[in-house]
């Protein structure tokens, strides 16, 4: 491994450069319609029914505003396969008059701007709209796909763009409002929001919520189902249907101690509640930080609070991501590299550093391996092109280890008493704003550099934020429990050592993680067959040791194709999901079974794990 340079770049150097691009004006954000240099929503309010017949939501947004350019007539929103029946707007006396509106043509990706006619420039605006029964960012359930087969189920997934398939918003990070809302839904239901929720409120009436703290469009969610409620700690609740709520209440236990240990490394929880809600398991992602209600895949629940990291990262947010926020999706990694770098010193902070290493070497060598799929210019964690596609930092979850992997050699180098006042200080200082690269890059000379220049080098940062992988003298962590966990796989694959003598009982989740990771690829069919009949992996509770199982298995050609079917018709989380139908579809014998497979589970997918994998198929 190359060491790092001692040629350093001179401070005065370094502060010329970085004033330079902290002067920079921020950019349009190229995927909302909205001109938020002319005018910004401050608050919104929604006013909705759902009708889970037609799988809408009817009613009206109002939004109020704040005009910047005294100029400006027209206010142009963001939205996607909304139908809108009409706009007003509260003139002088309060009273709402009708405005002239009219609808662009629909772009693929962007959807529709709404532009808005005004003879002046009003406070408020008031949009009434339904959504569309395919609305990119609502999954409408039936009964027979929840767990009891009562009632439907409704959620939203809004990040990045798609708050605007639901609302007619400025549908941008760089935007920033309050909201409350006003949702009906059928009796016997509950609605949750990612805002002040009323635990003992019975819906008459329509369930009312409040978001006092202002968040970006991605931020809004809403979730509608037979749900239930637990309260875990002083200032944290789960919700789930009834039939999981006990697990659920049981595997989040320890969230109390986890929003403690965040605040003592970085300050204030400044959202009240922390809440969660374990959704169905189509829910395609892990987990999506939004504030007062995170919402949660149940893939999470193992029965032994080993996957507890997911919810570290989730609540991590709640400095990084949610508090300070990326201005536009070009800069993601200031939400998803910050994130997963406090949730490393969380977990190290609850559980230990041996827990922490073994973890953040599972990251690491998940990010490395990653490489190999991903073009080189997707490997950056910020272009210089003020024109790249934003998608670029979306798609790919490079953002995560890399960004982490950035922020820790600046605190392996620094020192943590150096380092994590400086961390602190960035979310106290931009606290319920949003941020470019260029503003970190400016706080980074001011606060860190300016004193202590030998930490990085101008050519580092560079190679860091612009360049393609991983750069060669970034620091690798190495657990000393994965090296015993290492001594034994070699001896196994090598059939030097029985699989009946692997201390593998012992082992907790990453080091099974581990395991199954490097195992893949190398191990036989009889190898894989002997593991499976003596730790019965195959039927692991714990989802992330067997979807590695599995992936391993479909590699090698071992059959698991019933407990595989199982897994694909129950579970949507596209971490899992994707990388299994593209193994199968790699092999001529698995692709027909696995477009079978497909054809049965998709309709219990969420639309954009649908869209995934019809993609897969088309290739």
């Amino acid at each position: 491994m190359r060491q790092p340079s001692l040629r350093l770049v001179r401070s005065a150097t370094l502060s010329a450069a970085f004033a330079l691009l902290a002067t920079a004006a921020h950019a349009q954000d190229p995927l909302s319609y909205a001109r938020y240099n002319e005018v910004r929503t401050t608050d919104l309010f929604l006013d909705l029914k759902a009708d889970f017949a037609r799988k809408t939501l009817t009613g009206y947004a109002e939004l109020t505003l704040n005009w910047i350019d005294r100029n400006a007539r027209t206010l142009v929103l963001d939205t996607r396969q909304l139908s809108i029946a009409r706009v007003q707007v509260q003139d002088a006396a309060g009273k709402w008059v009708a405005a002239s509106y009219m609808l662009d043509k629909a772009d693929p990706k962007k959807g529709q701007a709404l532009r808005i006619s005004l003879r002046n420039q009003p406070k408020k605006v008031r949009v009434y709209y339904h959504t569309a029964p395919t609305a990119s960012a609502l999954q409408w359930m039936t009964p027979a796909q929840t767990l009891s087969g009562k009632r439907p189920f409704m959620f939203s997934q809004s990040e990045s763009i798609d708050a605007r398939s639901w609302a007619p918003v400025q549908d941008t990070p760089a935007v920033r409002f309050t909201y409350a809302a006003r949702v009906q839904a059928p009796a016997g239901m509950r609605v949750v929001m990612s805002a002040e929720n009323d635990q003992n409120g019975t819906g008459k009436g329509g369930w009312t919520f409040r978001m006092p703290q202002p968040i970006p469009s991605y931020l809004l969610a809403i979730a509608i189902g037979e749900i239930d409620v637990r309260n875990i700690g002083p200032r944290s609740a789960v919700y789930a249907e009834p039939a999981r709520i006990e697990a659920a209440a049981f595997e989040l236990a320890d969230t109390e101690k986890m929003i403690a240990a965040a605040e003592a490394l970085y300050g204030p929880y400044r959202w009240g509640r922390y809440d969660m809600i374990v959704l169905p398991p189509s829910f395609p992602i892990g987990g999506m930080e939004n504030p007062r209600m995170t919402f949660l895949t149940p893939t999470m629940i193992a029965g032994d609070r080993s996957l507890n990291d997911l919810i570290a990262h989730e609540l991590a947010h709640s400095w990084s991501g949610n508090l300070v926020t990326n201005a536009s999706w070009k800069h993601w990694w200031l939400n998803e590299g910050f994130t997963t770098y406090v949730t490393t010193r969380i977990l190290e902070t609850l559980y230990g550093a041996e827990v922490a290493d073994m973890n953040l070497q599972v990251e690491q060598e998940e990010a490395i391996a990653s490489l190999k799929d991903i073009p080189a210019a997707k490997q950056a964690l910020v272009s210089r092109d003020p024109d790249v596609n934003p998608n670029t930092y979306t798609d790919e979850g490079l953002a995560y280890p890399k960004g982490a992997w950035f922020l820790r050699t600046l605190e392996q180098r620094a020192g943590r008493e150096v380092f994590d006042p400086f961390l602190r200080g960035w979310f106290d200082q931009h606290a319920f704003q949003s941020a470019t690269t260029e503003q970190f890059l400016a706080y980074l000379r001011t606060n860190l550099l300016d004193k202590h220049p030998e930490v990085i080098t101008q050519a580092e940062l560079d190679e860091w934020l612009y360049g393609p992988g991983i750069p060669a003298n970034a620091k690798r962590v190495v657990s000393q429990r994965f090296l015993a966990v290492d001594a034994q796989r070699d001896a196994w694959l090598k059939g030097e050592q029985p699989t009946a003598d692997l201390t593998a009982r012992s082992w907790i989740a990453t080091e099974w993680m581990h395991f199954l990771n490097d195992i893949d690829g190398k191990a036989s069919v009889a190898q894989l067959r002997e593991l499976d009949q003596t730790f019965n992996l195959k039927n692991s509770r714990n989802n992330e040791i067997a979807y590695r199982f599995y992936l391993a298995s479909v590699h090698a050609g071992y059959d698991v194709r019933e407990q595989l079917n199982a897994f694909l018709m129950s579970v949507g989380r596209q971490k899992f999901v994707l990388p299994l139908y593209t193994a199968l579809l790699k092999n001529p014998q698995d692709a027909a079974w696995a477009k079978g497979v497909y054809a049965k589970a998709r309709a219990h997918y969420h639309p954009e794990t649908q869209k995934s994998v019809d993609k897969l198929l088309k290739k």
